[in-house]
């Protein structure tokens, strides 16, 4: 694949502006938020579909105004006109289809978590260290929304002193056994689905922790973890705590806490597209509401991996953080399941 394309009979080159993306299947969150919102992208273009059931990318296709519709994922893989993949597929799916994205020469965003364990996300990073040329992120879009850059400026900076426990709830309430994230062979559970985000903000802000503890409940016919608690302990005694549900009252909310100040993120995770979001910075100095402008963290997330695969320039969040993130969440589990903390 090149970055160049040529016009006319005469072959000259011209810059690529925009990465033609093509997605592997018509999930919810890709049809209802990724691509519209990569649509409306400055560096971004989705061309194209595929599912195992051509009526369905054709349906989506139509929907979403896309020229391309395939009746396979392996066919979407082959067609030259596709540079990068967008995988939204379930869980269990993420590392052997973004495997063959690689191996077909597509550049590949894949959806959180990564992968089914740390492990399975080891060979996807080796997959990846086979094709150099080719750009690989996990989707945490929260990661590029201004609140969050804002976020770890403003710790960094000493705006709440010395930074010392952080505390989420993420949950929302989903008793549908047929949905993917009540079904424990695909990866389902609060802690595949939502409990990542507590661990990669901390991880974000933080850095690596060195010990954890959990207590986990499993949900009695699905089998997955309806309602997750941990402790992630870092260096210099700083923690972070999260309690993630499937099965609670929907609410998510971030508090960061230092030694002279706070800072409060009303809406951490599924930031409005269509509202300014709101957070609010507290020491010992002012009391603010901080308003920030209305932007679409797809969008973001879409321009900043198209930008890095047109300019040869490494994407915002290496890979190996993915592979981290999915040893935090197993060392949880393994705690929920003796009782005690699990060194990292």
């Amino acid at each position: 694949m090149s970055l160049a394309a040529t016009s006319g009979n005469n072959s000259v080159s011209t810059p690529q502006t925009k990465i033609r993306w093509g997605v592997l299947g018509v999930a919810k969150i890709a049809t209802e938020k990724v691509i519209p919102a990569m649509q409306r992208g400055q560096w971004s273009e989705v061309v194209g579909i595929a599912s195992r059931s051509l009526e369905k990318a054709q349906n989506a296709a139509a929907r979403l105004g896309l020229k391309k519709s395939f009746g396979s994922y392996e066919e979407l893989l082959s067609d030259p006109e596709i540079d990068a993949v967008y995988n939204p597929l379930p869980n269990h799916l993420h590392v052997p289809l973004s495997i063959k994205a690689l191996e077909a020469g597509k550049h590949v965003l894949c959806e959180k978590p990564i992968a089914f364990t740390a492990a399975e996300g080891q060979t996807l990073i080796e997959a990846g260290r086979r094709f150099p040329r080719l750009k690989l992120m996990e989707a945490f879009m929260y990661r590029h929304h201004p609140q969050w850059v804002l976020a770890k400026k403003l710790v960094n900076e000493g705006q709440i002193g010395r930074p010392l426990t952080i505390q989420t709830v993420f949950s929302y309430f989903n008793n549908d056994a047929h949905n993917i994230r009540n079904v424990a062979e695909w990866g389902g559970g609060g802690l595949m689905d939502i409990g990542c985000y507590p661990i990669s903000l901390s991880r974000f802000l933080f850095g690596e922790p060195d010990r954890v503890v959990g207590e986990i409940e499993y949900h009695p016919e699905y089998k997955t973890d309806q309602i997750a608690s941990a402790i992630l302990h870092f260096s210099d005694n700083r923690t972070s705590t999260f309690t993630c549900s499937t099965q609670m009252v929907p609410y998510q909310r971030v508090g960061i806490f230092g030694t002279t100040g706070r800072i409060e993120i009303e809406i951490p995770f599924n930031a409005p597209p269509d509202r300014p979001c709101r957070m609010w910075l507290v020491n010992d100095r002012l009391s603010s509401q901080i308003d920030l402008a209305v932007c679409d963290q797809y969008t973001l997330q879409g321009d900043l991996m198209s930008q890095a695969i047109l300019n040869g320039t490494p994407v915002p969040t290496p890979i190996e953080d993915a592979v981290c993130n999915m040893r935090v969440i197993e060392a949880i589990v393994n705690s929920g399941k003796t009782g005690t903390w699990v060194n990292l």
